[in-house]
């Protein structure tokens, strides 16, 4: 067994035994504003917003949520971030902000530049040491991880440099600044700084025998393409025939459920599944123990959290939060109830709204499960159907037929008087269309009232197709998304649907 990888470990115990005081989740959420507003109170939005005031008040919360409006990326941008974007100096943050992310975003949605603070990266680091902490001391992982390599897969570190500023793909920005004892990450610099995702992807295959591969991280749809052009390059079985000491993925960005069957066919043995919500705007929760079904959210590190119903009552039909929405504290979160997510963050993000809804499934622990995003819905005729509904039949349907489904997508159509559903269901398996519709169909009417209601009524049976996973990917490679970061979206409305039918019928998909 390594020493190093003992010495880490040791710490790690070390680590454990020194904890603070108890604190509550809303006393560590109300010590985290209280410290942002302390460090910002001097900036530009600071003074606009009066921080000093709210400073003085004897409920500090309150203060913050009647004198700061929401704050979607265009109006945190227009009036605020593109001022930095010019050169201005602490216009809502303390530091000077050097780094801005890219945000990938889903198909054909324009890159966000989110400020990247130096306090927001560390917060980062220290919330993703933290995880691979307590994933290294889980049962039957070995300490000598930490001296075998990790393969990273996102987007190209290749950063653009704007003179006062440095963009890119948030992996790119933290890969210089990973610890010495974590820097045997995988592709390498050199590799990594490829632009061309395909010929990125041939030289991870060319090289991966000179890897001693422990781990992988990255989006599961981008691993995935690895791991299989890898398998193909050497002509394998399985990836353990060429990194035997494979033995942990983690996973982000989306939900990880419906690659498990795919990527499992990968893997001569078991591998631990972590989930992590990383986003560019901040490390939100993690995954604390392999039979957790949630995430726990990282509560004293940088980021306030605040919840608002996703509803009917709170949010128009393009998924904007309206003029009097309700907004809670984590102190007032009740289970298996959809929130939009609101940040504010060390980076200078206020009452940020993320875009993610998400839903406690143990309030006691913060654990949470992404449940979906506000735009990204479907209530064509009042079936209300989330993102976290569509993969839940979807992963019901693969458990049912013994089939494998890593990528769909959904639309709405209308046909006269009444509305229907489109699924693309992305697989290499040879489905029965009819038997796999009906599955998911019987499956959303009984978790979705809502839905078993208008499919009674206005809701027709759902129509289907299966292509092949790839076609989703050569979509986004077509978009310029290819760079193993971009996630397709669950959801096509308007201009998406129209531009990826197209593309079906173009390339006789």
């Amino acid at each position: 067994m390594s020493i190093f990888g003992n010495i880490i470990k040791r710490t790690l115990r070390i680590g454990d035994a020194i904890k603070p005081t108890f604190l509550t989740p809303a006393q560590l959420q109300e010590k985290t504003l209280r410290r942002l507003l302390l460090e910002a109170q001097f900036t530009s939005f600071g003074r606009h917003y009066h921080f000093r005031d709210i400073l003085k008040s004897s409920d500090l919360t309150e203060a913050f949520q009647k004198a700061v409006p929401i704050h979607d990326y265009n109006k945190m941008h227009d009036e605020w971030w593109q001022m930095q974007l010019k050169g201005h100096d602490f216009i809502t943050w303390s530091s000077k902000i050097l780094y801005y992310g890219l945000s990938s975003g889903t198909s054909g949605a324009p890159s966000k530049y989110i400020p990247e603070s130096e306090e927001m990266l560390r917060s980062m680091r220290k919330a993703g040491y933290k995880m691979f902490f307590k994933m290294a001391k889980q049962q039957g992982i070995s300490s000598d991880i930490f001296t075998k390599d990790f393969l990273m897969i996102g987007g190209t570190t290749a950063l653009n440099n704007h003179g006062k500023y440095l963009s890119g793909d948030l992996s790119g920005i933290n890969a210089s600044l990973t610890p010495i004892w974590f820097r045997r990450y995988r592709p390498g610099k050199k590799i990594a700084k490829i632009k061309d995702w395909n010929a990125r992807l041939e030289e991870i295959a060319k090289n991966a025998p000179k890897w001693d591969i422990v781990a992988a991280m990255g989006l599961p749809s981008w691993v995935q393409l690895v791991l299989e052009k890898v398998i193909e390059y050497h002509k394998l079985d399985n990836i353990h025939q060429i990194w035997p000491n494979f033995q942990i993925f983690v996973s982000g960005g989306i939900a990880l459920e419906p690659y498990k069957a795919s990527l499992n066919r990968l893997f001569e043995k078991p591998i631990l599944y972590a989930d992590t919500y990383l986003a560019s705007e901040g490390f939100i929760a993690f995954q604390t123990h392999p039979d957790a079904k949630g995430m726990n959210l990282v509560l004293n590190n940088g980021i306030f959290y605040e919840f608002v119903p996703f509803n009917e009552d709170n949010f128009d039909d393009d998924g904007m939060p309206r003029p009097n929405a309700e907004v809670l504290t984590i102190a007032e979160v009740k289970e298996n109830t959809d929130y939009a997510l609101l940040l504010s963050t060390n980076a200078g993000a206020w009452r940020y709204l993320l875009g993610d809804t998400v839903r406690f499934i143990n309030v006691k622990e913060s654990e949470i499960i992404i449940s979906g995003r506000t735009k990204h819905f479907i209530s064509i005729c009042g079936e209300h159907l989330s993102v976290d509904n569509m993969t839940r039949a979807i992963q019901h349907a693969q458990e049912q037929l013994k089939i494998s489904i890593p990528e769909f997508t959904v639309l709405a159509r209308k046909s006269g008087t009444h509305f229907s559903h489109m699924w693309y269901l992305g697989s290499e398996d040879n489905i029965d269309i009819a038997t796999a519709t009906k599955s998911i169909d019987e499956y959303l009417m009984e978790i979705n009232d809502d839905y078993a209601a208008e499919r009674s009524a206005m809701l027709q049976a759902p129509e289907a197709r299966v292509i092949p996973p790839k076609a989703f990917y050569r979509y986004l490679e077509k978009e310029g998304k290819s760079m193993g970061q971009s996630k397709f979206p669950r959801v096509l409305k308007g201009g998406q649907t129209i531009a990826w039918e197209d593309y079906l019928k173009k390339n006789n998909i």
